[in-house]
């Protein structure tokens, strides 16, 4: 079997003899083993158990992608020598026709906040230069490399997982690969997943393991035309992760498609996922009307309401509700909420010898949190709780909601570098409505929504706490109904 070439153009990744352009939709990065396309996970396993390709050859691949002018700043460090050895396993095990792993020796990409054995975790910030090696992969990691994912290296991020946007002054910013195959302007990956996100987007990794405070997994996923999916907080353990807030941090991931997305989060919560199984005419889903559509960009706005014409006419029943709790969002949120009170917490004695290191909006942020007293953090959190039961009353009924991920497209990183104005107005934007969820302690998943040739846009499809396989299902059954949708209007 003759290895695989990889050759990056400025609109497009050639894996072999096929091109896939990067257009937003969720073919952003295949690969050809033979006659066959390799879009997302299961593709690749596919094509591992029926002999059309090696680990090795798929890895090569990633390793060659990751190493090109498209992946400048996504890799802060990188473990090839280790992805190697987890490649040459699963072919190993194929060779042996022993059982393959559920991740097959495939390329995954690591956050920078996640310990790895043998590696410094930085979090993306010049003060932990000087971090001394982990002497154990945290669990989540642990779990993706005890499923057999070729771990390729630590991805940058914004500074301590705190913004949105994706900006990060010390190791510089990934640019968008998706809308510069579309617009030679160079926009923002979204944050903090920032690197996560590009990496996937170019075909150096399958999937990558991410956090979302705000929506640091879903926003860079829907400015790429990924999918992001945000579990239930308490699924997936948090330890040996440098935190930014304890109460809305979660570990999950980055991946091609919502199948991928069920089988990462299964594998990270350690659990086996059953995604509700009911055909879309037979669930009823929402649309929140207060807040989440305020100030959409007109790309958002007609892909959206395309998308909701589209579900419609699949026969999904989709009611249009007022959340009447989303009024008291604010008041969650005054003096930087949760995240500047805790993040104050972690960060306030580092800060005596390490201040020059932190980025000045980041530390800003936190800086916020030391205005928090006590008294104050505990009329937040109850506040907070009593919040979530209005919130989840308000939703009954309903299988799931459905809102624009983020209210814009990726927008142009040099005005938001330029300007600490700009930069604070984009990141508020971006992370409003993402932010309901971890508030609410919800689950959501953002998948592309727009048509081939637009911009990324991406459709949030959310409900409360636990109810994870119900918005798998919901979303399975979305991204069926859209991939049909175009196929039939040639878009």
């Amino acid at each position: 079997m003759s290895p695989m070439h990889i050759q990056i153009k400025p609109k497009s990744i050639a894996f072999g003899s096929m091109e896939s352009d990067i257009t937003g939709q969720q073919d952003a990065a295949s690969q050809r083993t033979g006659d066959h396309a390799v879009f997302d996970l299961h593709d690749a396993v596919s094509a591992l158990h029926n002999n059309r390709v090696k680990a090795s050859e798929l890895l090569k691949a990633s390793l060659a992608a990751a190493d090109s002018p498209s992946c400048e700043h996504v890799f802060l460090r990188r473990f090839d020598a280790s992805a190697m050895a987890s490649a040459a396993a699963a072919d190993l095990a194929l060779s042996a026709s022993a059982p393959l792993a559920p991740l097959a020796g495939l390329a995954v990409s690591i956050k920078d906040l996640f310990d790895v054995a043998g590696q410094p975790t930085t979090a993306g910030s010049k003060s932990l230069a000087d971090a001394t090696a982990a002497s154990a992969d945290c669990p989540a990691v642990a779990r993706l490399r005890n499923a057999g994912a070729a771990l390729i290296g630590h991805t940058n991020l914004s500074e301590f997982a705190y913004s949105g946007v994706g900006i990060n002054p010390h190791f510089g910013t990934p640019v968008n690969p998706v809308t510069l195959a579309l617009d030679p302007t160079p926009r923002i990956p979204g944050g903090s997943t920032s690197g996560g996100a590009v990496s996937v987007a170019t075909g150096a990794a399958w999937a990558a393991l991410g956090s979302d405070t705000g929506g640091s997994i879903r926003i860079p996923a829907a400015l790429h035309g990924l999918v992001g999916f945000k579990n239930t907080q308490r699924l997936t353990p948090l330890a040996g992760a440098v935190p930014l807030s304890f109460s809305l941090d979660t570990a999950c991931a980055i991946t091609r498609s919502v199948r991928d997305a069920v089988l990462m989060h299964g594998l990270l919560a350690a659990y086996q996922p059953r995604p509700l199984r009911r055909p879309l005419r037979a669930m009823r889903l929402a649309v929140p009307q207060n807040l989440m559509l305020d100030s959409l960009d007109h790309e958002v706005a007609k892909a959206f309401e395309q998308t909701l014409v589209r579900l419609r006419e699949a026969g999904a029943q989709i009611e249009d509700i007022e959340l009447a709790p989303m009024t008291d969002l604010p008041s969650l949120q005054t003096q930087g909420g949760l995240t500047a009170a805790e993040s104050w917490c972690w960060h306030r004695n580092r800060l005596v010898a390490r201040e020059a290191g932190y980025d000045p909006r980041v530390l800003t942020r936190i800086r916020r949190g030391a205005t928090v007293g006590a008294a104050d953090y505990i009329d937040l959190l109850q506040a907070r709780g009593r919040w979530i039961v209005r919130m989840e009353a308000a939703m009954q009924g309903f299988d799931a909601l459905l809102s624009p991920t983020v209210p814009m497209v990726a927008p142009a990183i040099a005005p938001l570098v330029a300007s600490d104005s700009e930069f604070t107005a984009t990141n508020l934007l971006l992370l409003r409505n993402t932010t309901v969820v971890n508030l609410l302690d919800g689950c959501a998943l953002s998948m592309p929504c727009q048509d081939v040739g637009q911009m990324p846009v991406g459709l949030m499809v959310w409900g409360p706490a636990t109810t994870d396989d119900t918005v798998l299902g919901v979303s399975l059954a979305i991204e069926s109904t859209l991939a049909a949708a175009r196929s039939s209007s040639g878009r």
